[in-house]
This record gives C-alpha cells, structure tokens and sequence, in this order.
C-alpha cells in the first residue's frame, strides 16, 4: 500500500471523537497521524494501520 506523508486515511474505526479521517505526519514502519476531529496525534505499527484503511486520500498537487 502507498501511503505518503500528507495523506489523508479513512480508517473502518472511529477514534473515541467520532472522526474517522487521519492525517499521515510520517510513514515509515510505523505510522504518526493525526485525527482530523481532534488533533491528538498517535504512533501506530504499519501492519496495524494498514489493515484498518478503508480508503486513501491524496492531497491535490498545485
């Protein structure tokens, strides 16, 4: 799966806020994202973060 920093993942799971959109601040063998509803920021394994994406949204390149 190709997922970049800047992306945006739909994740099958809500967050306790009730947002489901994370924002990817860096990708490597683990994943820093940030929840689009609250912006609490969180450290999860790849494996885990790949499973859990229902869909990836790219930024709009300018």
């Amino acid at each position: 799966m190709d997922i970049e920093k800047g992306d945006t993942l739909v994740m099958k799971k809500k967050h306790p806020c009730g947002s489901n959109e994370m924002l990817v601040l860096r990708s490597g063998m683990d994943f820093k994202l940030r929840c689009a509803g609250c912006s609490h920021e969180f450290m999860i394994p790849r494996s885990k973060a790949e499973k859990n994406v229902k869909r990836v949204i790219k930024p709009k390149e300018s």
